[in-house]
């Protein structure tokens, strides 16, 4: 479990840390503007959908012995793109309407790193069920919410005060080096486990109901929600204060624990206490803008 966990871990740190290294990167480029950080969060959000999605078909579309391959060779082309230091020619020459550029630059130079560890969590869990049948895998879910959060708080803290922007890129390309390694020895362990089976065990389950179309659409609408509240509370943070990373992170981490509070066991989430709580924190927000 030792292999899985620090692939995980170490994924989960490049997975959020990257996301302030390449936008305090390419700030300056844009006169500083706050929409530089929402247009970066808008991209890195649809980019880790895009990862959540390609783990899922893998995982339940591939026999085994051929998700260990396809995996590795995205690996490879990941780091064939390295560093993902952006080219002085990406400098608009008219930054009036970013947004695009922004897009493009980011595709190019961070797109398949971000796309490859943001596959790590739900991939590699997927994996460890294969080689440790009947051991659970949502330690390592819980895990990966720690690198997460750890890859946030010690960019302010830590990368940004001590080290220039070029060599932060570099330290996270390097960093990247070592993941694709770690994760290419799991991927190596699992390949055997296709010449046995297509697919994993399933789990017995108790009889439930079938979800309906109704949940399915509100399930979507309340996770969409918090994203877009996120990003509407970051972009008028920095309007009102400064553009700065600790005000990037500080959303983004309160964003993620959520995710640690709900996940980590249903005693933390009672209805009858949040949905209060929700409320008066909204007619807060009102009051105060």
């Amino acid at each position: 479990m030792a292999l899985y966990a620090v692939t995980i871990f170490l994924g989960a740190f490049l997975l959020f840390q990257v996301q302030p290294i390449v936008a305090r990167y390419i700030l300056p480029w844009y006169g500083e503007s706050p929409a530089v950080w929402t247009t970066c969060m808008l991209f890195f959000q649809l980019l880790l959908m895009g990862g959540y999605l390609y783990a899922h078909l893998v995982g339940t579309r591939l026999e085994t012995r051929r998700q260990p391959l396809i995996h590795a060779g995205l690996l490879l082309l990941a780091l064939a793109l390295l560093p993902i230091t952006p080219d002085e020619s990406w400098k608009p020459t008219d930054p009036a309407n970013p947004t695009w550029q922004i897009v493009t630059l980011l595709l190019v130079t961070v797109g398949l790193p971000y796309l490859v560890v943001a596959t790590s969590s739900p991939l590699l869990q997927h994996w460890f069920t294969r080689t440790h049948p009947g051991r659970s895998p949502y330690r390592l879910f819980a895990l990966s919410n720690a690198g997460s959060l750890l890859g946030l708080v010690t960019y302010p803290f830590l990368l940004e005060p001590l080290l220039p922007t070029d060599t932060q890129t570099r330290v996270w390309s390097a960093t990247f080096g070592v993941y694709a390694l770690v994760c290419g020895i799991c991927a190596v362990r699992v390949f055997p486990m296709g010449a046995t089976a297509t697919t994993a065990p399933a789990p017995v389950a108790p009889a439930v109901d079938p979800v309906s179309m109704r949940d399915r659409v509100l399930w979507l609408l309340l996770a969409a929600y918090g994203s877009l509240m996120l990003l509407a509370t970051t972009s008028q943070m920095t309007q009102d204060v400064a553009v700065v990373p600790f005000l990037w992170v500080l959303p983004l981490g309160l964003y993620l624990i959520t995710f640690i509070i709900c996940f980590d066991h249903q005693r933390w989430y009672d209805r009858r206490i949040w949905s209060p709580v929700l409320g008066v924190a909204l007619g807060a927000v009102v009051y105060m803008l």
